[in-house]
């Protein structure tokens, strides 16, 4: 036997082995089939459905950027200490906002059940960054419950498209809530509201809630809203009744008027609550008032006024210009006036004398792009 005999024997050998495996099947396994995103048009744009649920999801939000001067309200300018003389001075307040939103929805035998979350991140000039969940609710049918701005605010509708519509302030938003919102047919709708309030102001007595409840009436170009609040805390009550009027396509007008009890209110022992002030009626005095408006000149401009006042004898003023760059993105440029005693940093508190009140003008300019 030579050598070529002996390398091809082993090779034949390999070569018959390989070719008994390669006669055998090869059994390739199937790609799972791809399940895409669908749309879900049932509770307006923006919702898909959740792969392999009936449920609607959609996620939104917005980026914002406040700059402000001078010295009217919480928004406008701020108090600096000079770093070489240590003398106060006035500065730009400024802060850049994201605010991430979430809203889902899903039909039950009981009703459509939904959820909105909004969480807010800050970082202003002057202070460290912020983190707030500003919402986050659960509804079936007209049922409510957990976190929501309550509807003493949201029901009647606040007060303006100003940027500074609260230097007349008109309520307090953030409560944990157990709402009930029904629609009465012909035009009416009510709510009614259990509530724990919150901060100094809003706390409620033992477990005994706060109570708020509101009836509006719309038809058209009108619509007629009232809200009244029992605060559990105080065992006083306020109330707001506002009117809304769409004079033309371009041209709507609101007026809106708010009245509380305050005599347990004026207890010196609780600094913030003080002169009458509290979580449902925190303008000065019995009563208060807010009117104004907005005129569309186009697709893109509008133009925002609200004038405010108080039976403390404050007054305000806020006027802005919206004007949309392109879909989405959005730039406001606001003036504000008001007539108010003010705190050594600024901020303004109506409870003074008169002799104690000044004229303070400020404003700010908004840039902001929701999607």
């Amino acid at each position: 036997m030579n050598i070529k005999s002996l390398l091809l024997g082993p090779a034949a050998a390999l070569i018959a082995v390989s070719g008994a495996r390669a006669a055998d099947a090869v059994v390739v396994a199937e790609p799972e089939p791809a399940e895409y995103v669908k749309i879900c048009d049932v509770y307006g744009a923006g919702y898909f459905y959740i792969p392999g649920t009936e449920t609607c999801l959609r996620i939104g939000g917005y980026i914002r950027y406040d700059a402000g001067f001078g010295g009217v309200g919480s928004l406008d300018g701020r108090k600096a200490t000079d770093v070489q003389d240590g003398d106060s001075q006035n500065t730009w307040k400024k802060n850049a906002r994201f605010s991430l939103k979430s809203w889902t929805g899903q039909e039950t035998e009981l009703g459509t059940l939904k959820t909105y979350t909004e969480t807010k991140f800050n970082f202003p000039n002057g202070g460290d960054t912020t983190l707030s969940l500003n919402f986050a609710w659960i509804q079936l049918g007209g049922l409510r419950v957990g976190k929501d701005e309550t509807p003493y605010d949201q029901f009647i509708g606040y007060a303006g498209n100003v940027i500074q519509d609260t230097i007349i302030p008109y309520g307090i938003k953030d409560t944990n809530v157990v709402s009930y919102y029904f629609d009465a047919g012909s035009g009416f709708s009510g709510v009614i509201s259990l509530e724990e309030g919150s901060g100094t102001t809003g706390t409620i007595d033992s477990y005994v809630p706060h109570v708020v409840g509101g009836l509006k009436y719309e038809r058209g170009w009108l619509a007629l809203t009232g809200v009244v609040a029992y605060d559990s805390a105080y065992e006083e009550v306020a109330g707001k009744v506002r009117l809304d009027v769409n004079v033309t396509k371009e041209l709507s007008l609101f007026i809106m008027g708010g009245y509380g009890t305050d005599d347990n209110l004026n207890d010196p022992t609780n600094a913030v609550p003080a002169n009458g002030r509290g979580f449902y009626k925190p303008w000065g005095g019995n009563w208060a008032v807010w009117g104004g408006g907005t005129y569309k000149f186009n697709q893109k401009t509008a133009f925002n006024l609200q004038v405010s006042a108080d039976d403390d004898k404050n007054y305000a003023l806020a006027a802005n210009v919206a004007y949309t760059i392109v879909p989405g993105f959005t730039v406001t440029t606001e003036v504000d006036w008001d007539h108010f005693g003010h705190f050594d940093d600024g901020t303004p508190f109506g409870n003074f004398t008169n002799a104690d009140k000044k004229d303070s003008v400020g404003g700010i300019v908004r840039f902001q792009r929701n999607f």
